[in-house]
């Protein structure tokens, strides 16, 4: 797995328009994170903090434990949600696009399932608060509804009552 490393550097691409990840020997890390949508500390202060490379480390951890991801997978996930943890803007929930969840079971993983009225598909909970989650899609494309949708790795905050829990070890697929 790759190592997070005190050399490891955020910058603002001007071709892409995007949050890139110096790696060092000569290694990038592209994510979908547009410039517009980021805070100001990434690009005052573009080192990559013990506070990033603790939660790049514990989603990494996490991810590898279900043994369904490969090692570049997890370090694009982990990468992914790092940036959205820590250096977008805040989000207001879009939660009309979710199904409500009506069950009695809460989540107790960061692996959750969303049901739109189109499709339903796995999403990684970068940010919990009591009200909302900021949710990471790990679909290649997951369609909102007739005319929206999100990429991979784009995130969506939606409200607690949307998070269908997920019976993790039987129910996550490869979708990275």
């Amino acid at each position: 797995m790759l190592q997070a490393s005190a050399q490891w550097n955020w910058y603002a691409c001007p071709t892409n328009k995007c949050l890139m990840l110096d790696l060092g020997d000569e290694m990038e890390f592209c994510t979908p994170f547009k410039l517009r949508l980021l805070t100001d500390d990434v690009l005052e202060n573009p080192h990559f903090s013990l506070r990033d490379a603790d939660f790049y480390q514990q989603v990494s951890s996490y991810l590898a434990s279900f043994e369904l991801w490969n090692q570049a997978q997890i370090c694009q996930i982990a990468i992914n949600a790092t940036a959205a943890k820590f250096y977008l803007k805040p989000v207001l929930a879009k939660s009309w696009f979710f199904k409500s969840y009506t069950g009695s079971v809460q989540s107790t993983e960061a692996i959750v399932l969303l049901q739109s009225k189109m499709v339903e598909g796995q999403f990684l909970i970068v940010d919990h608060t009591e009200q909302a989650s900021l949710c990471l899609n790990l679909e290649k494309n997951y369609q909102l509804d007739e005319n929206l949708s999100l990429q991979q790795f784009e995130v969506i905050r939606v409200l607690n009552d949307r998070i269908y829990p997920l019976n993790i070890r039987n129910s996550v697929k490869k979708r990275a």
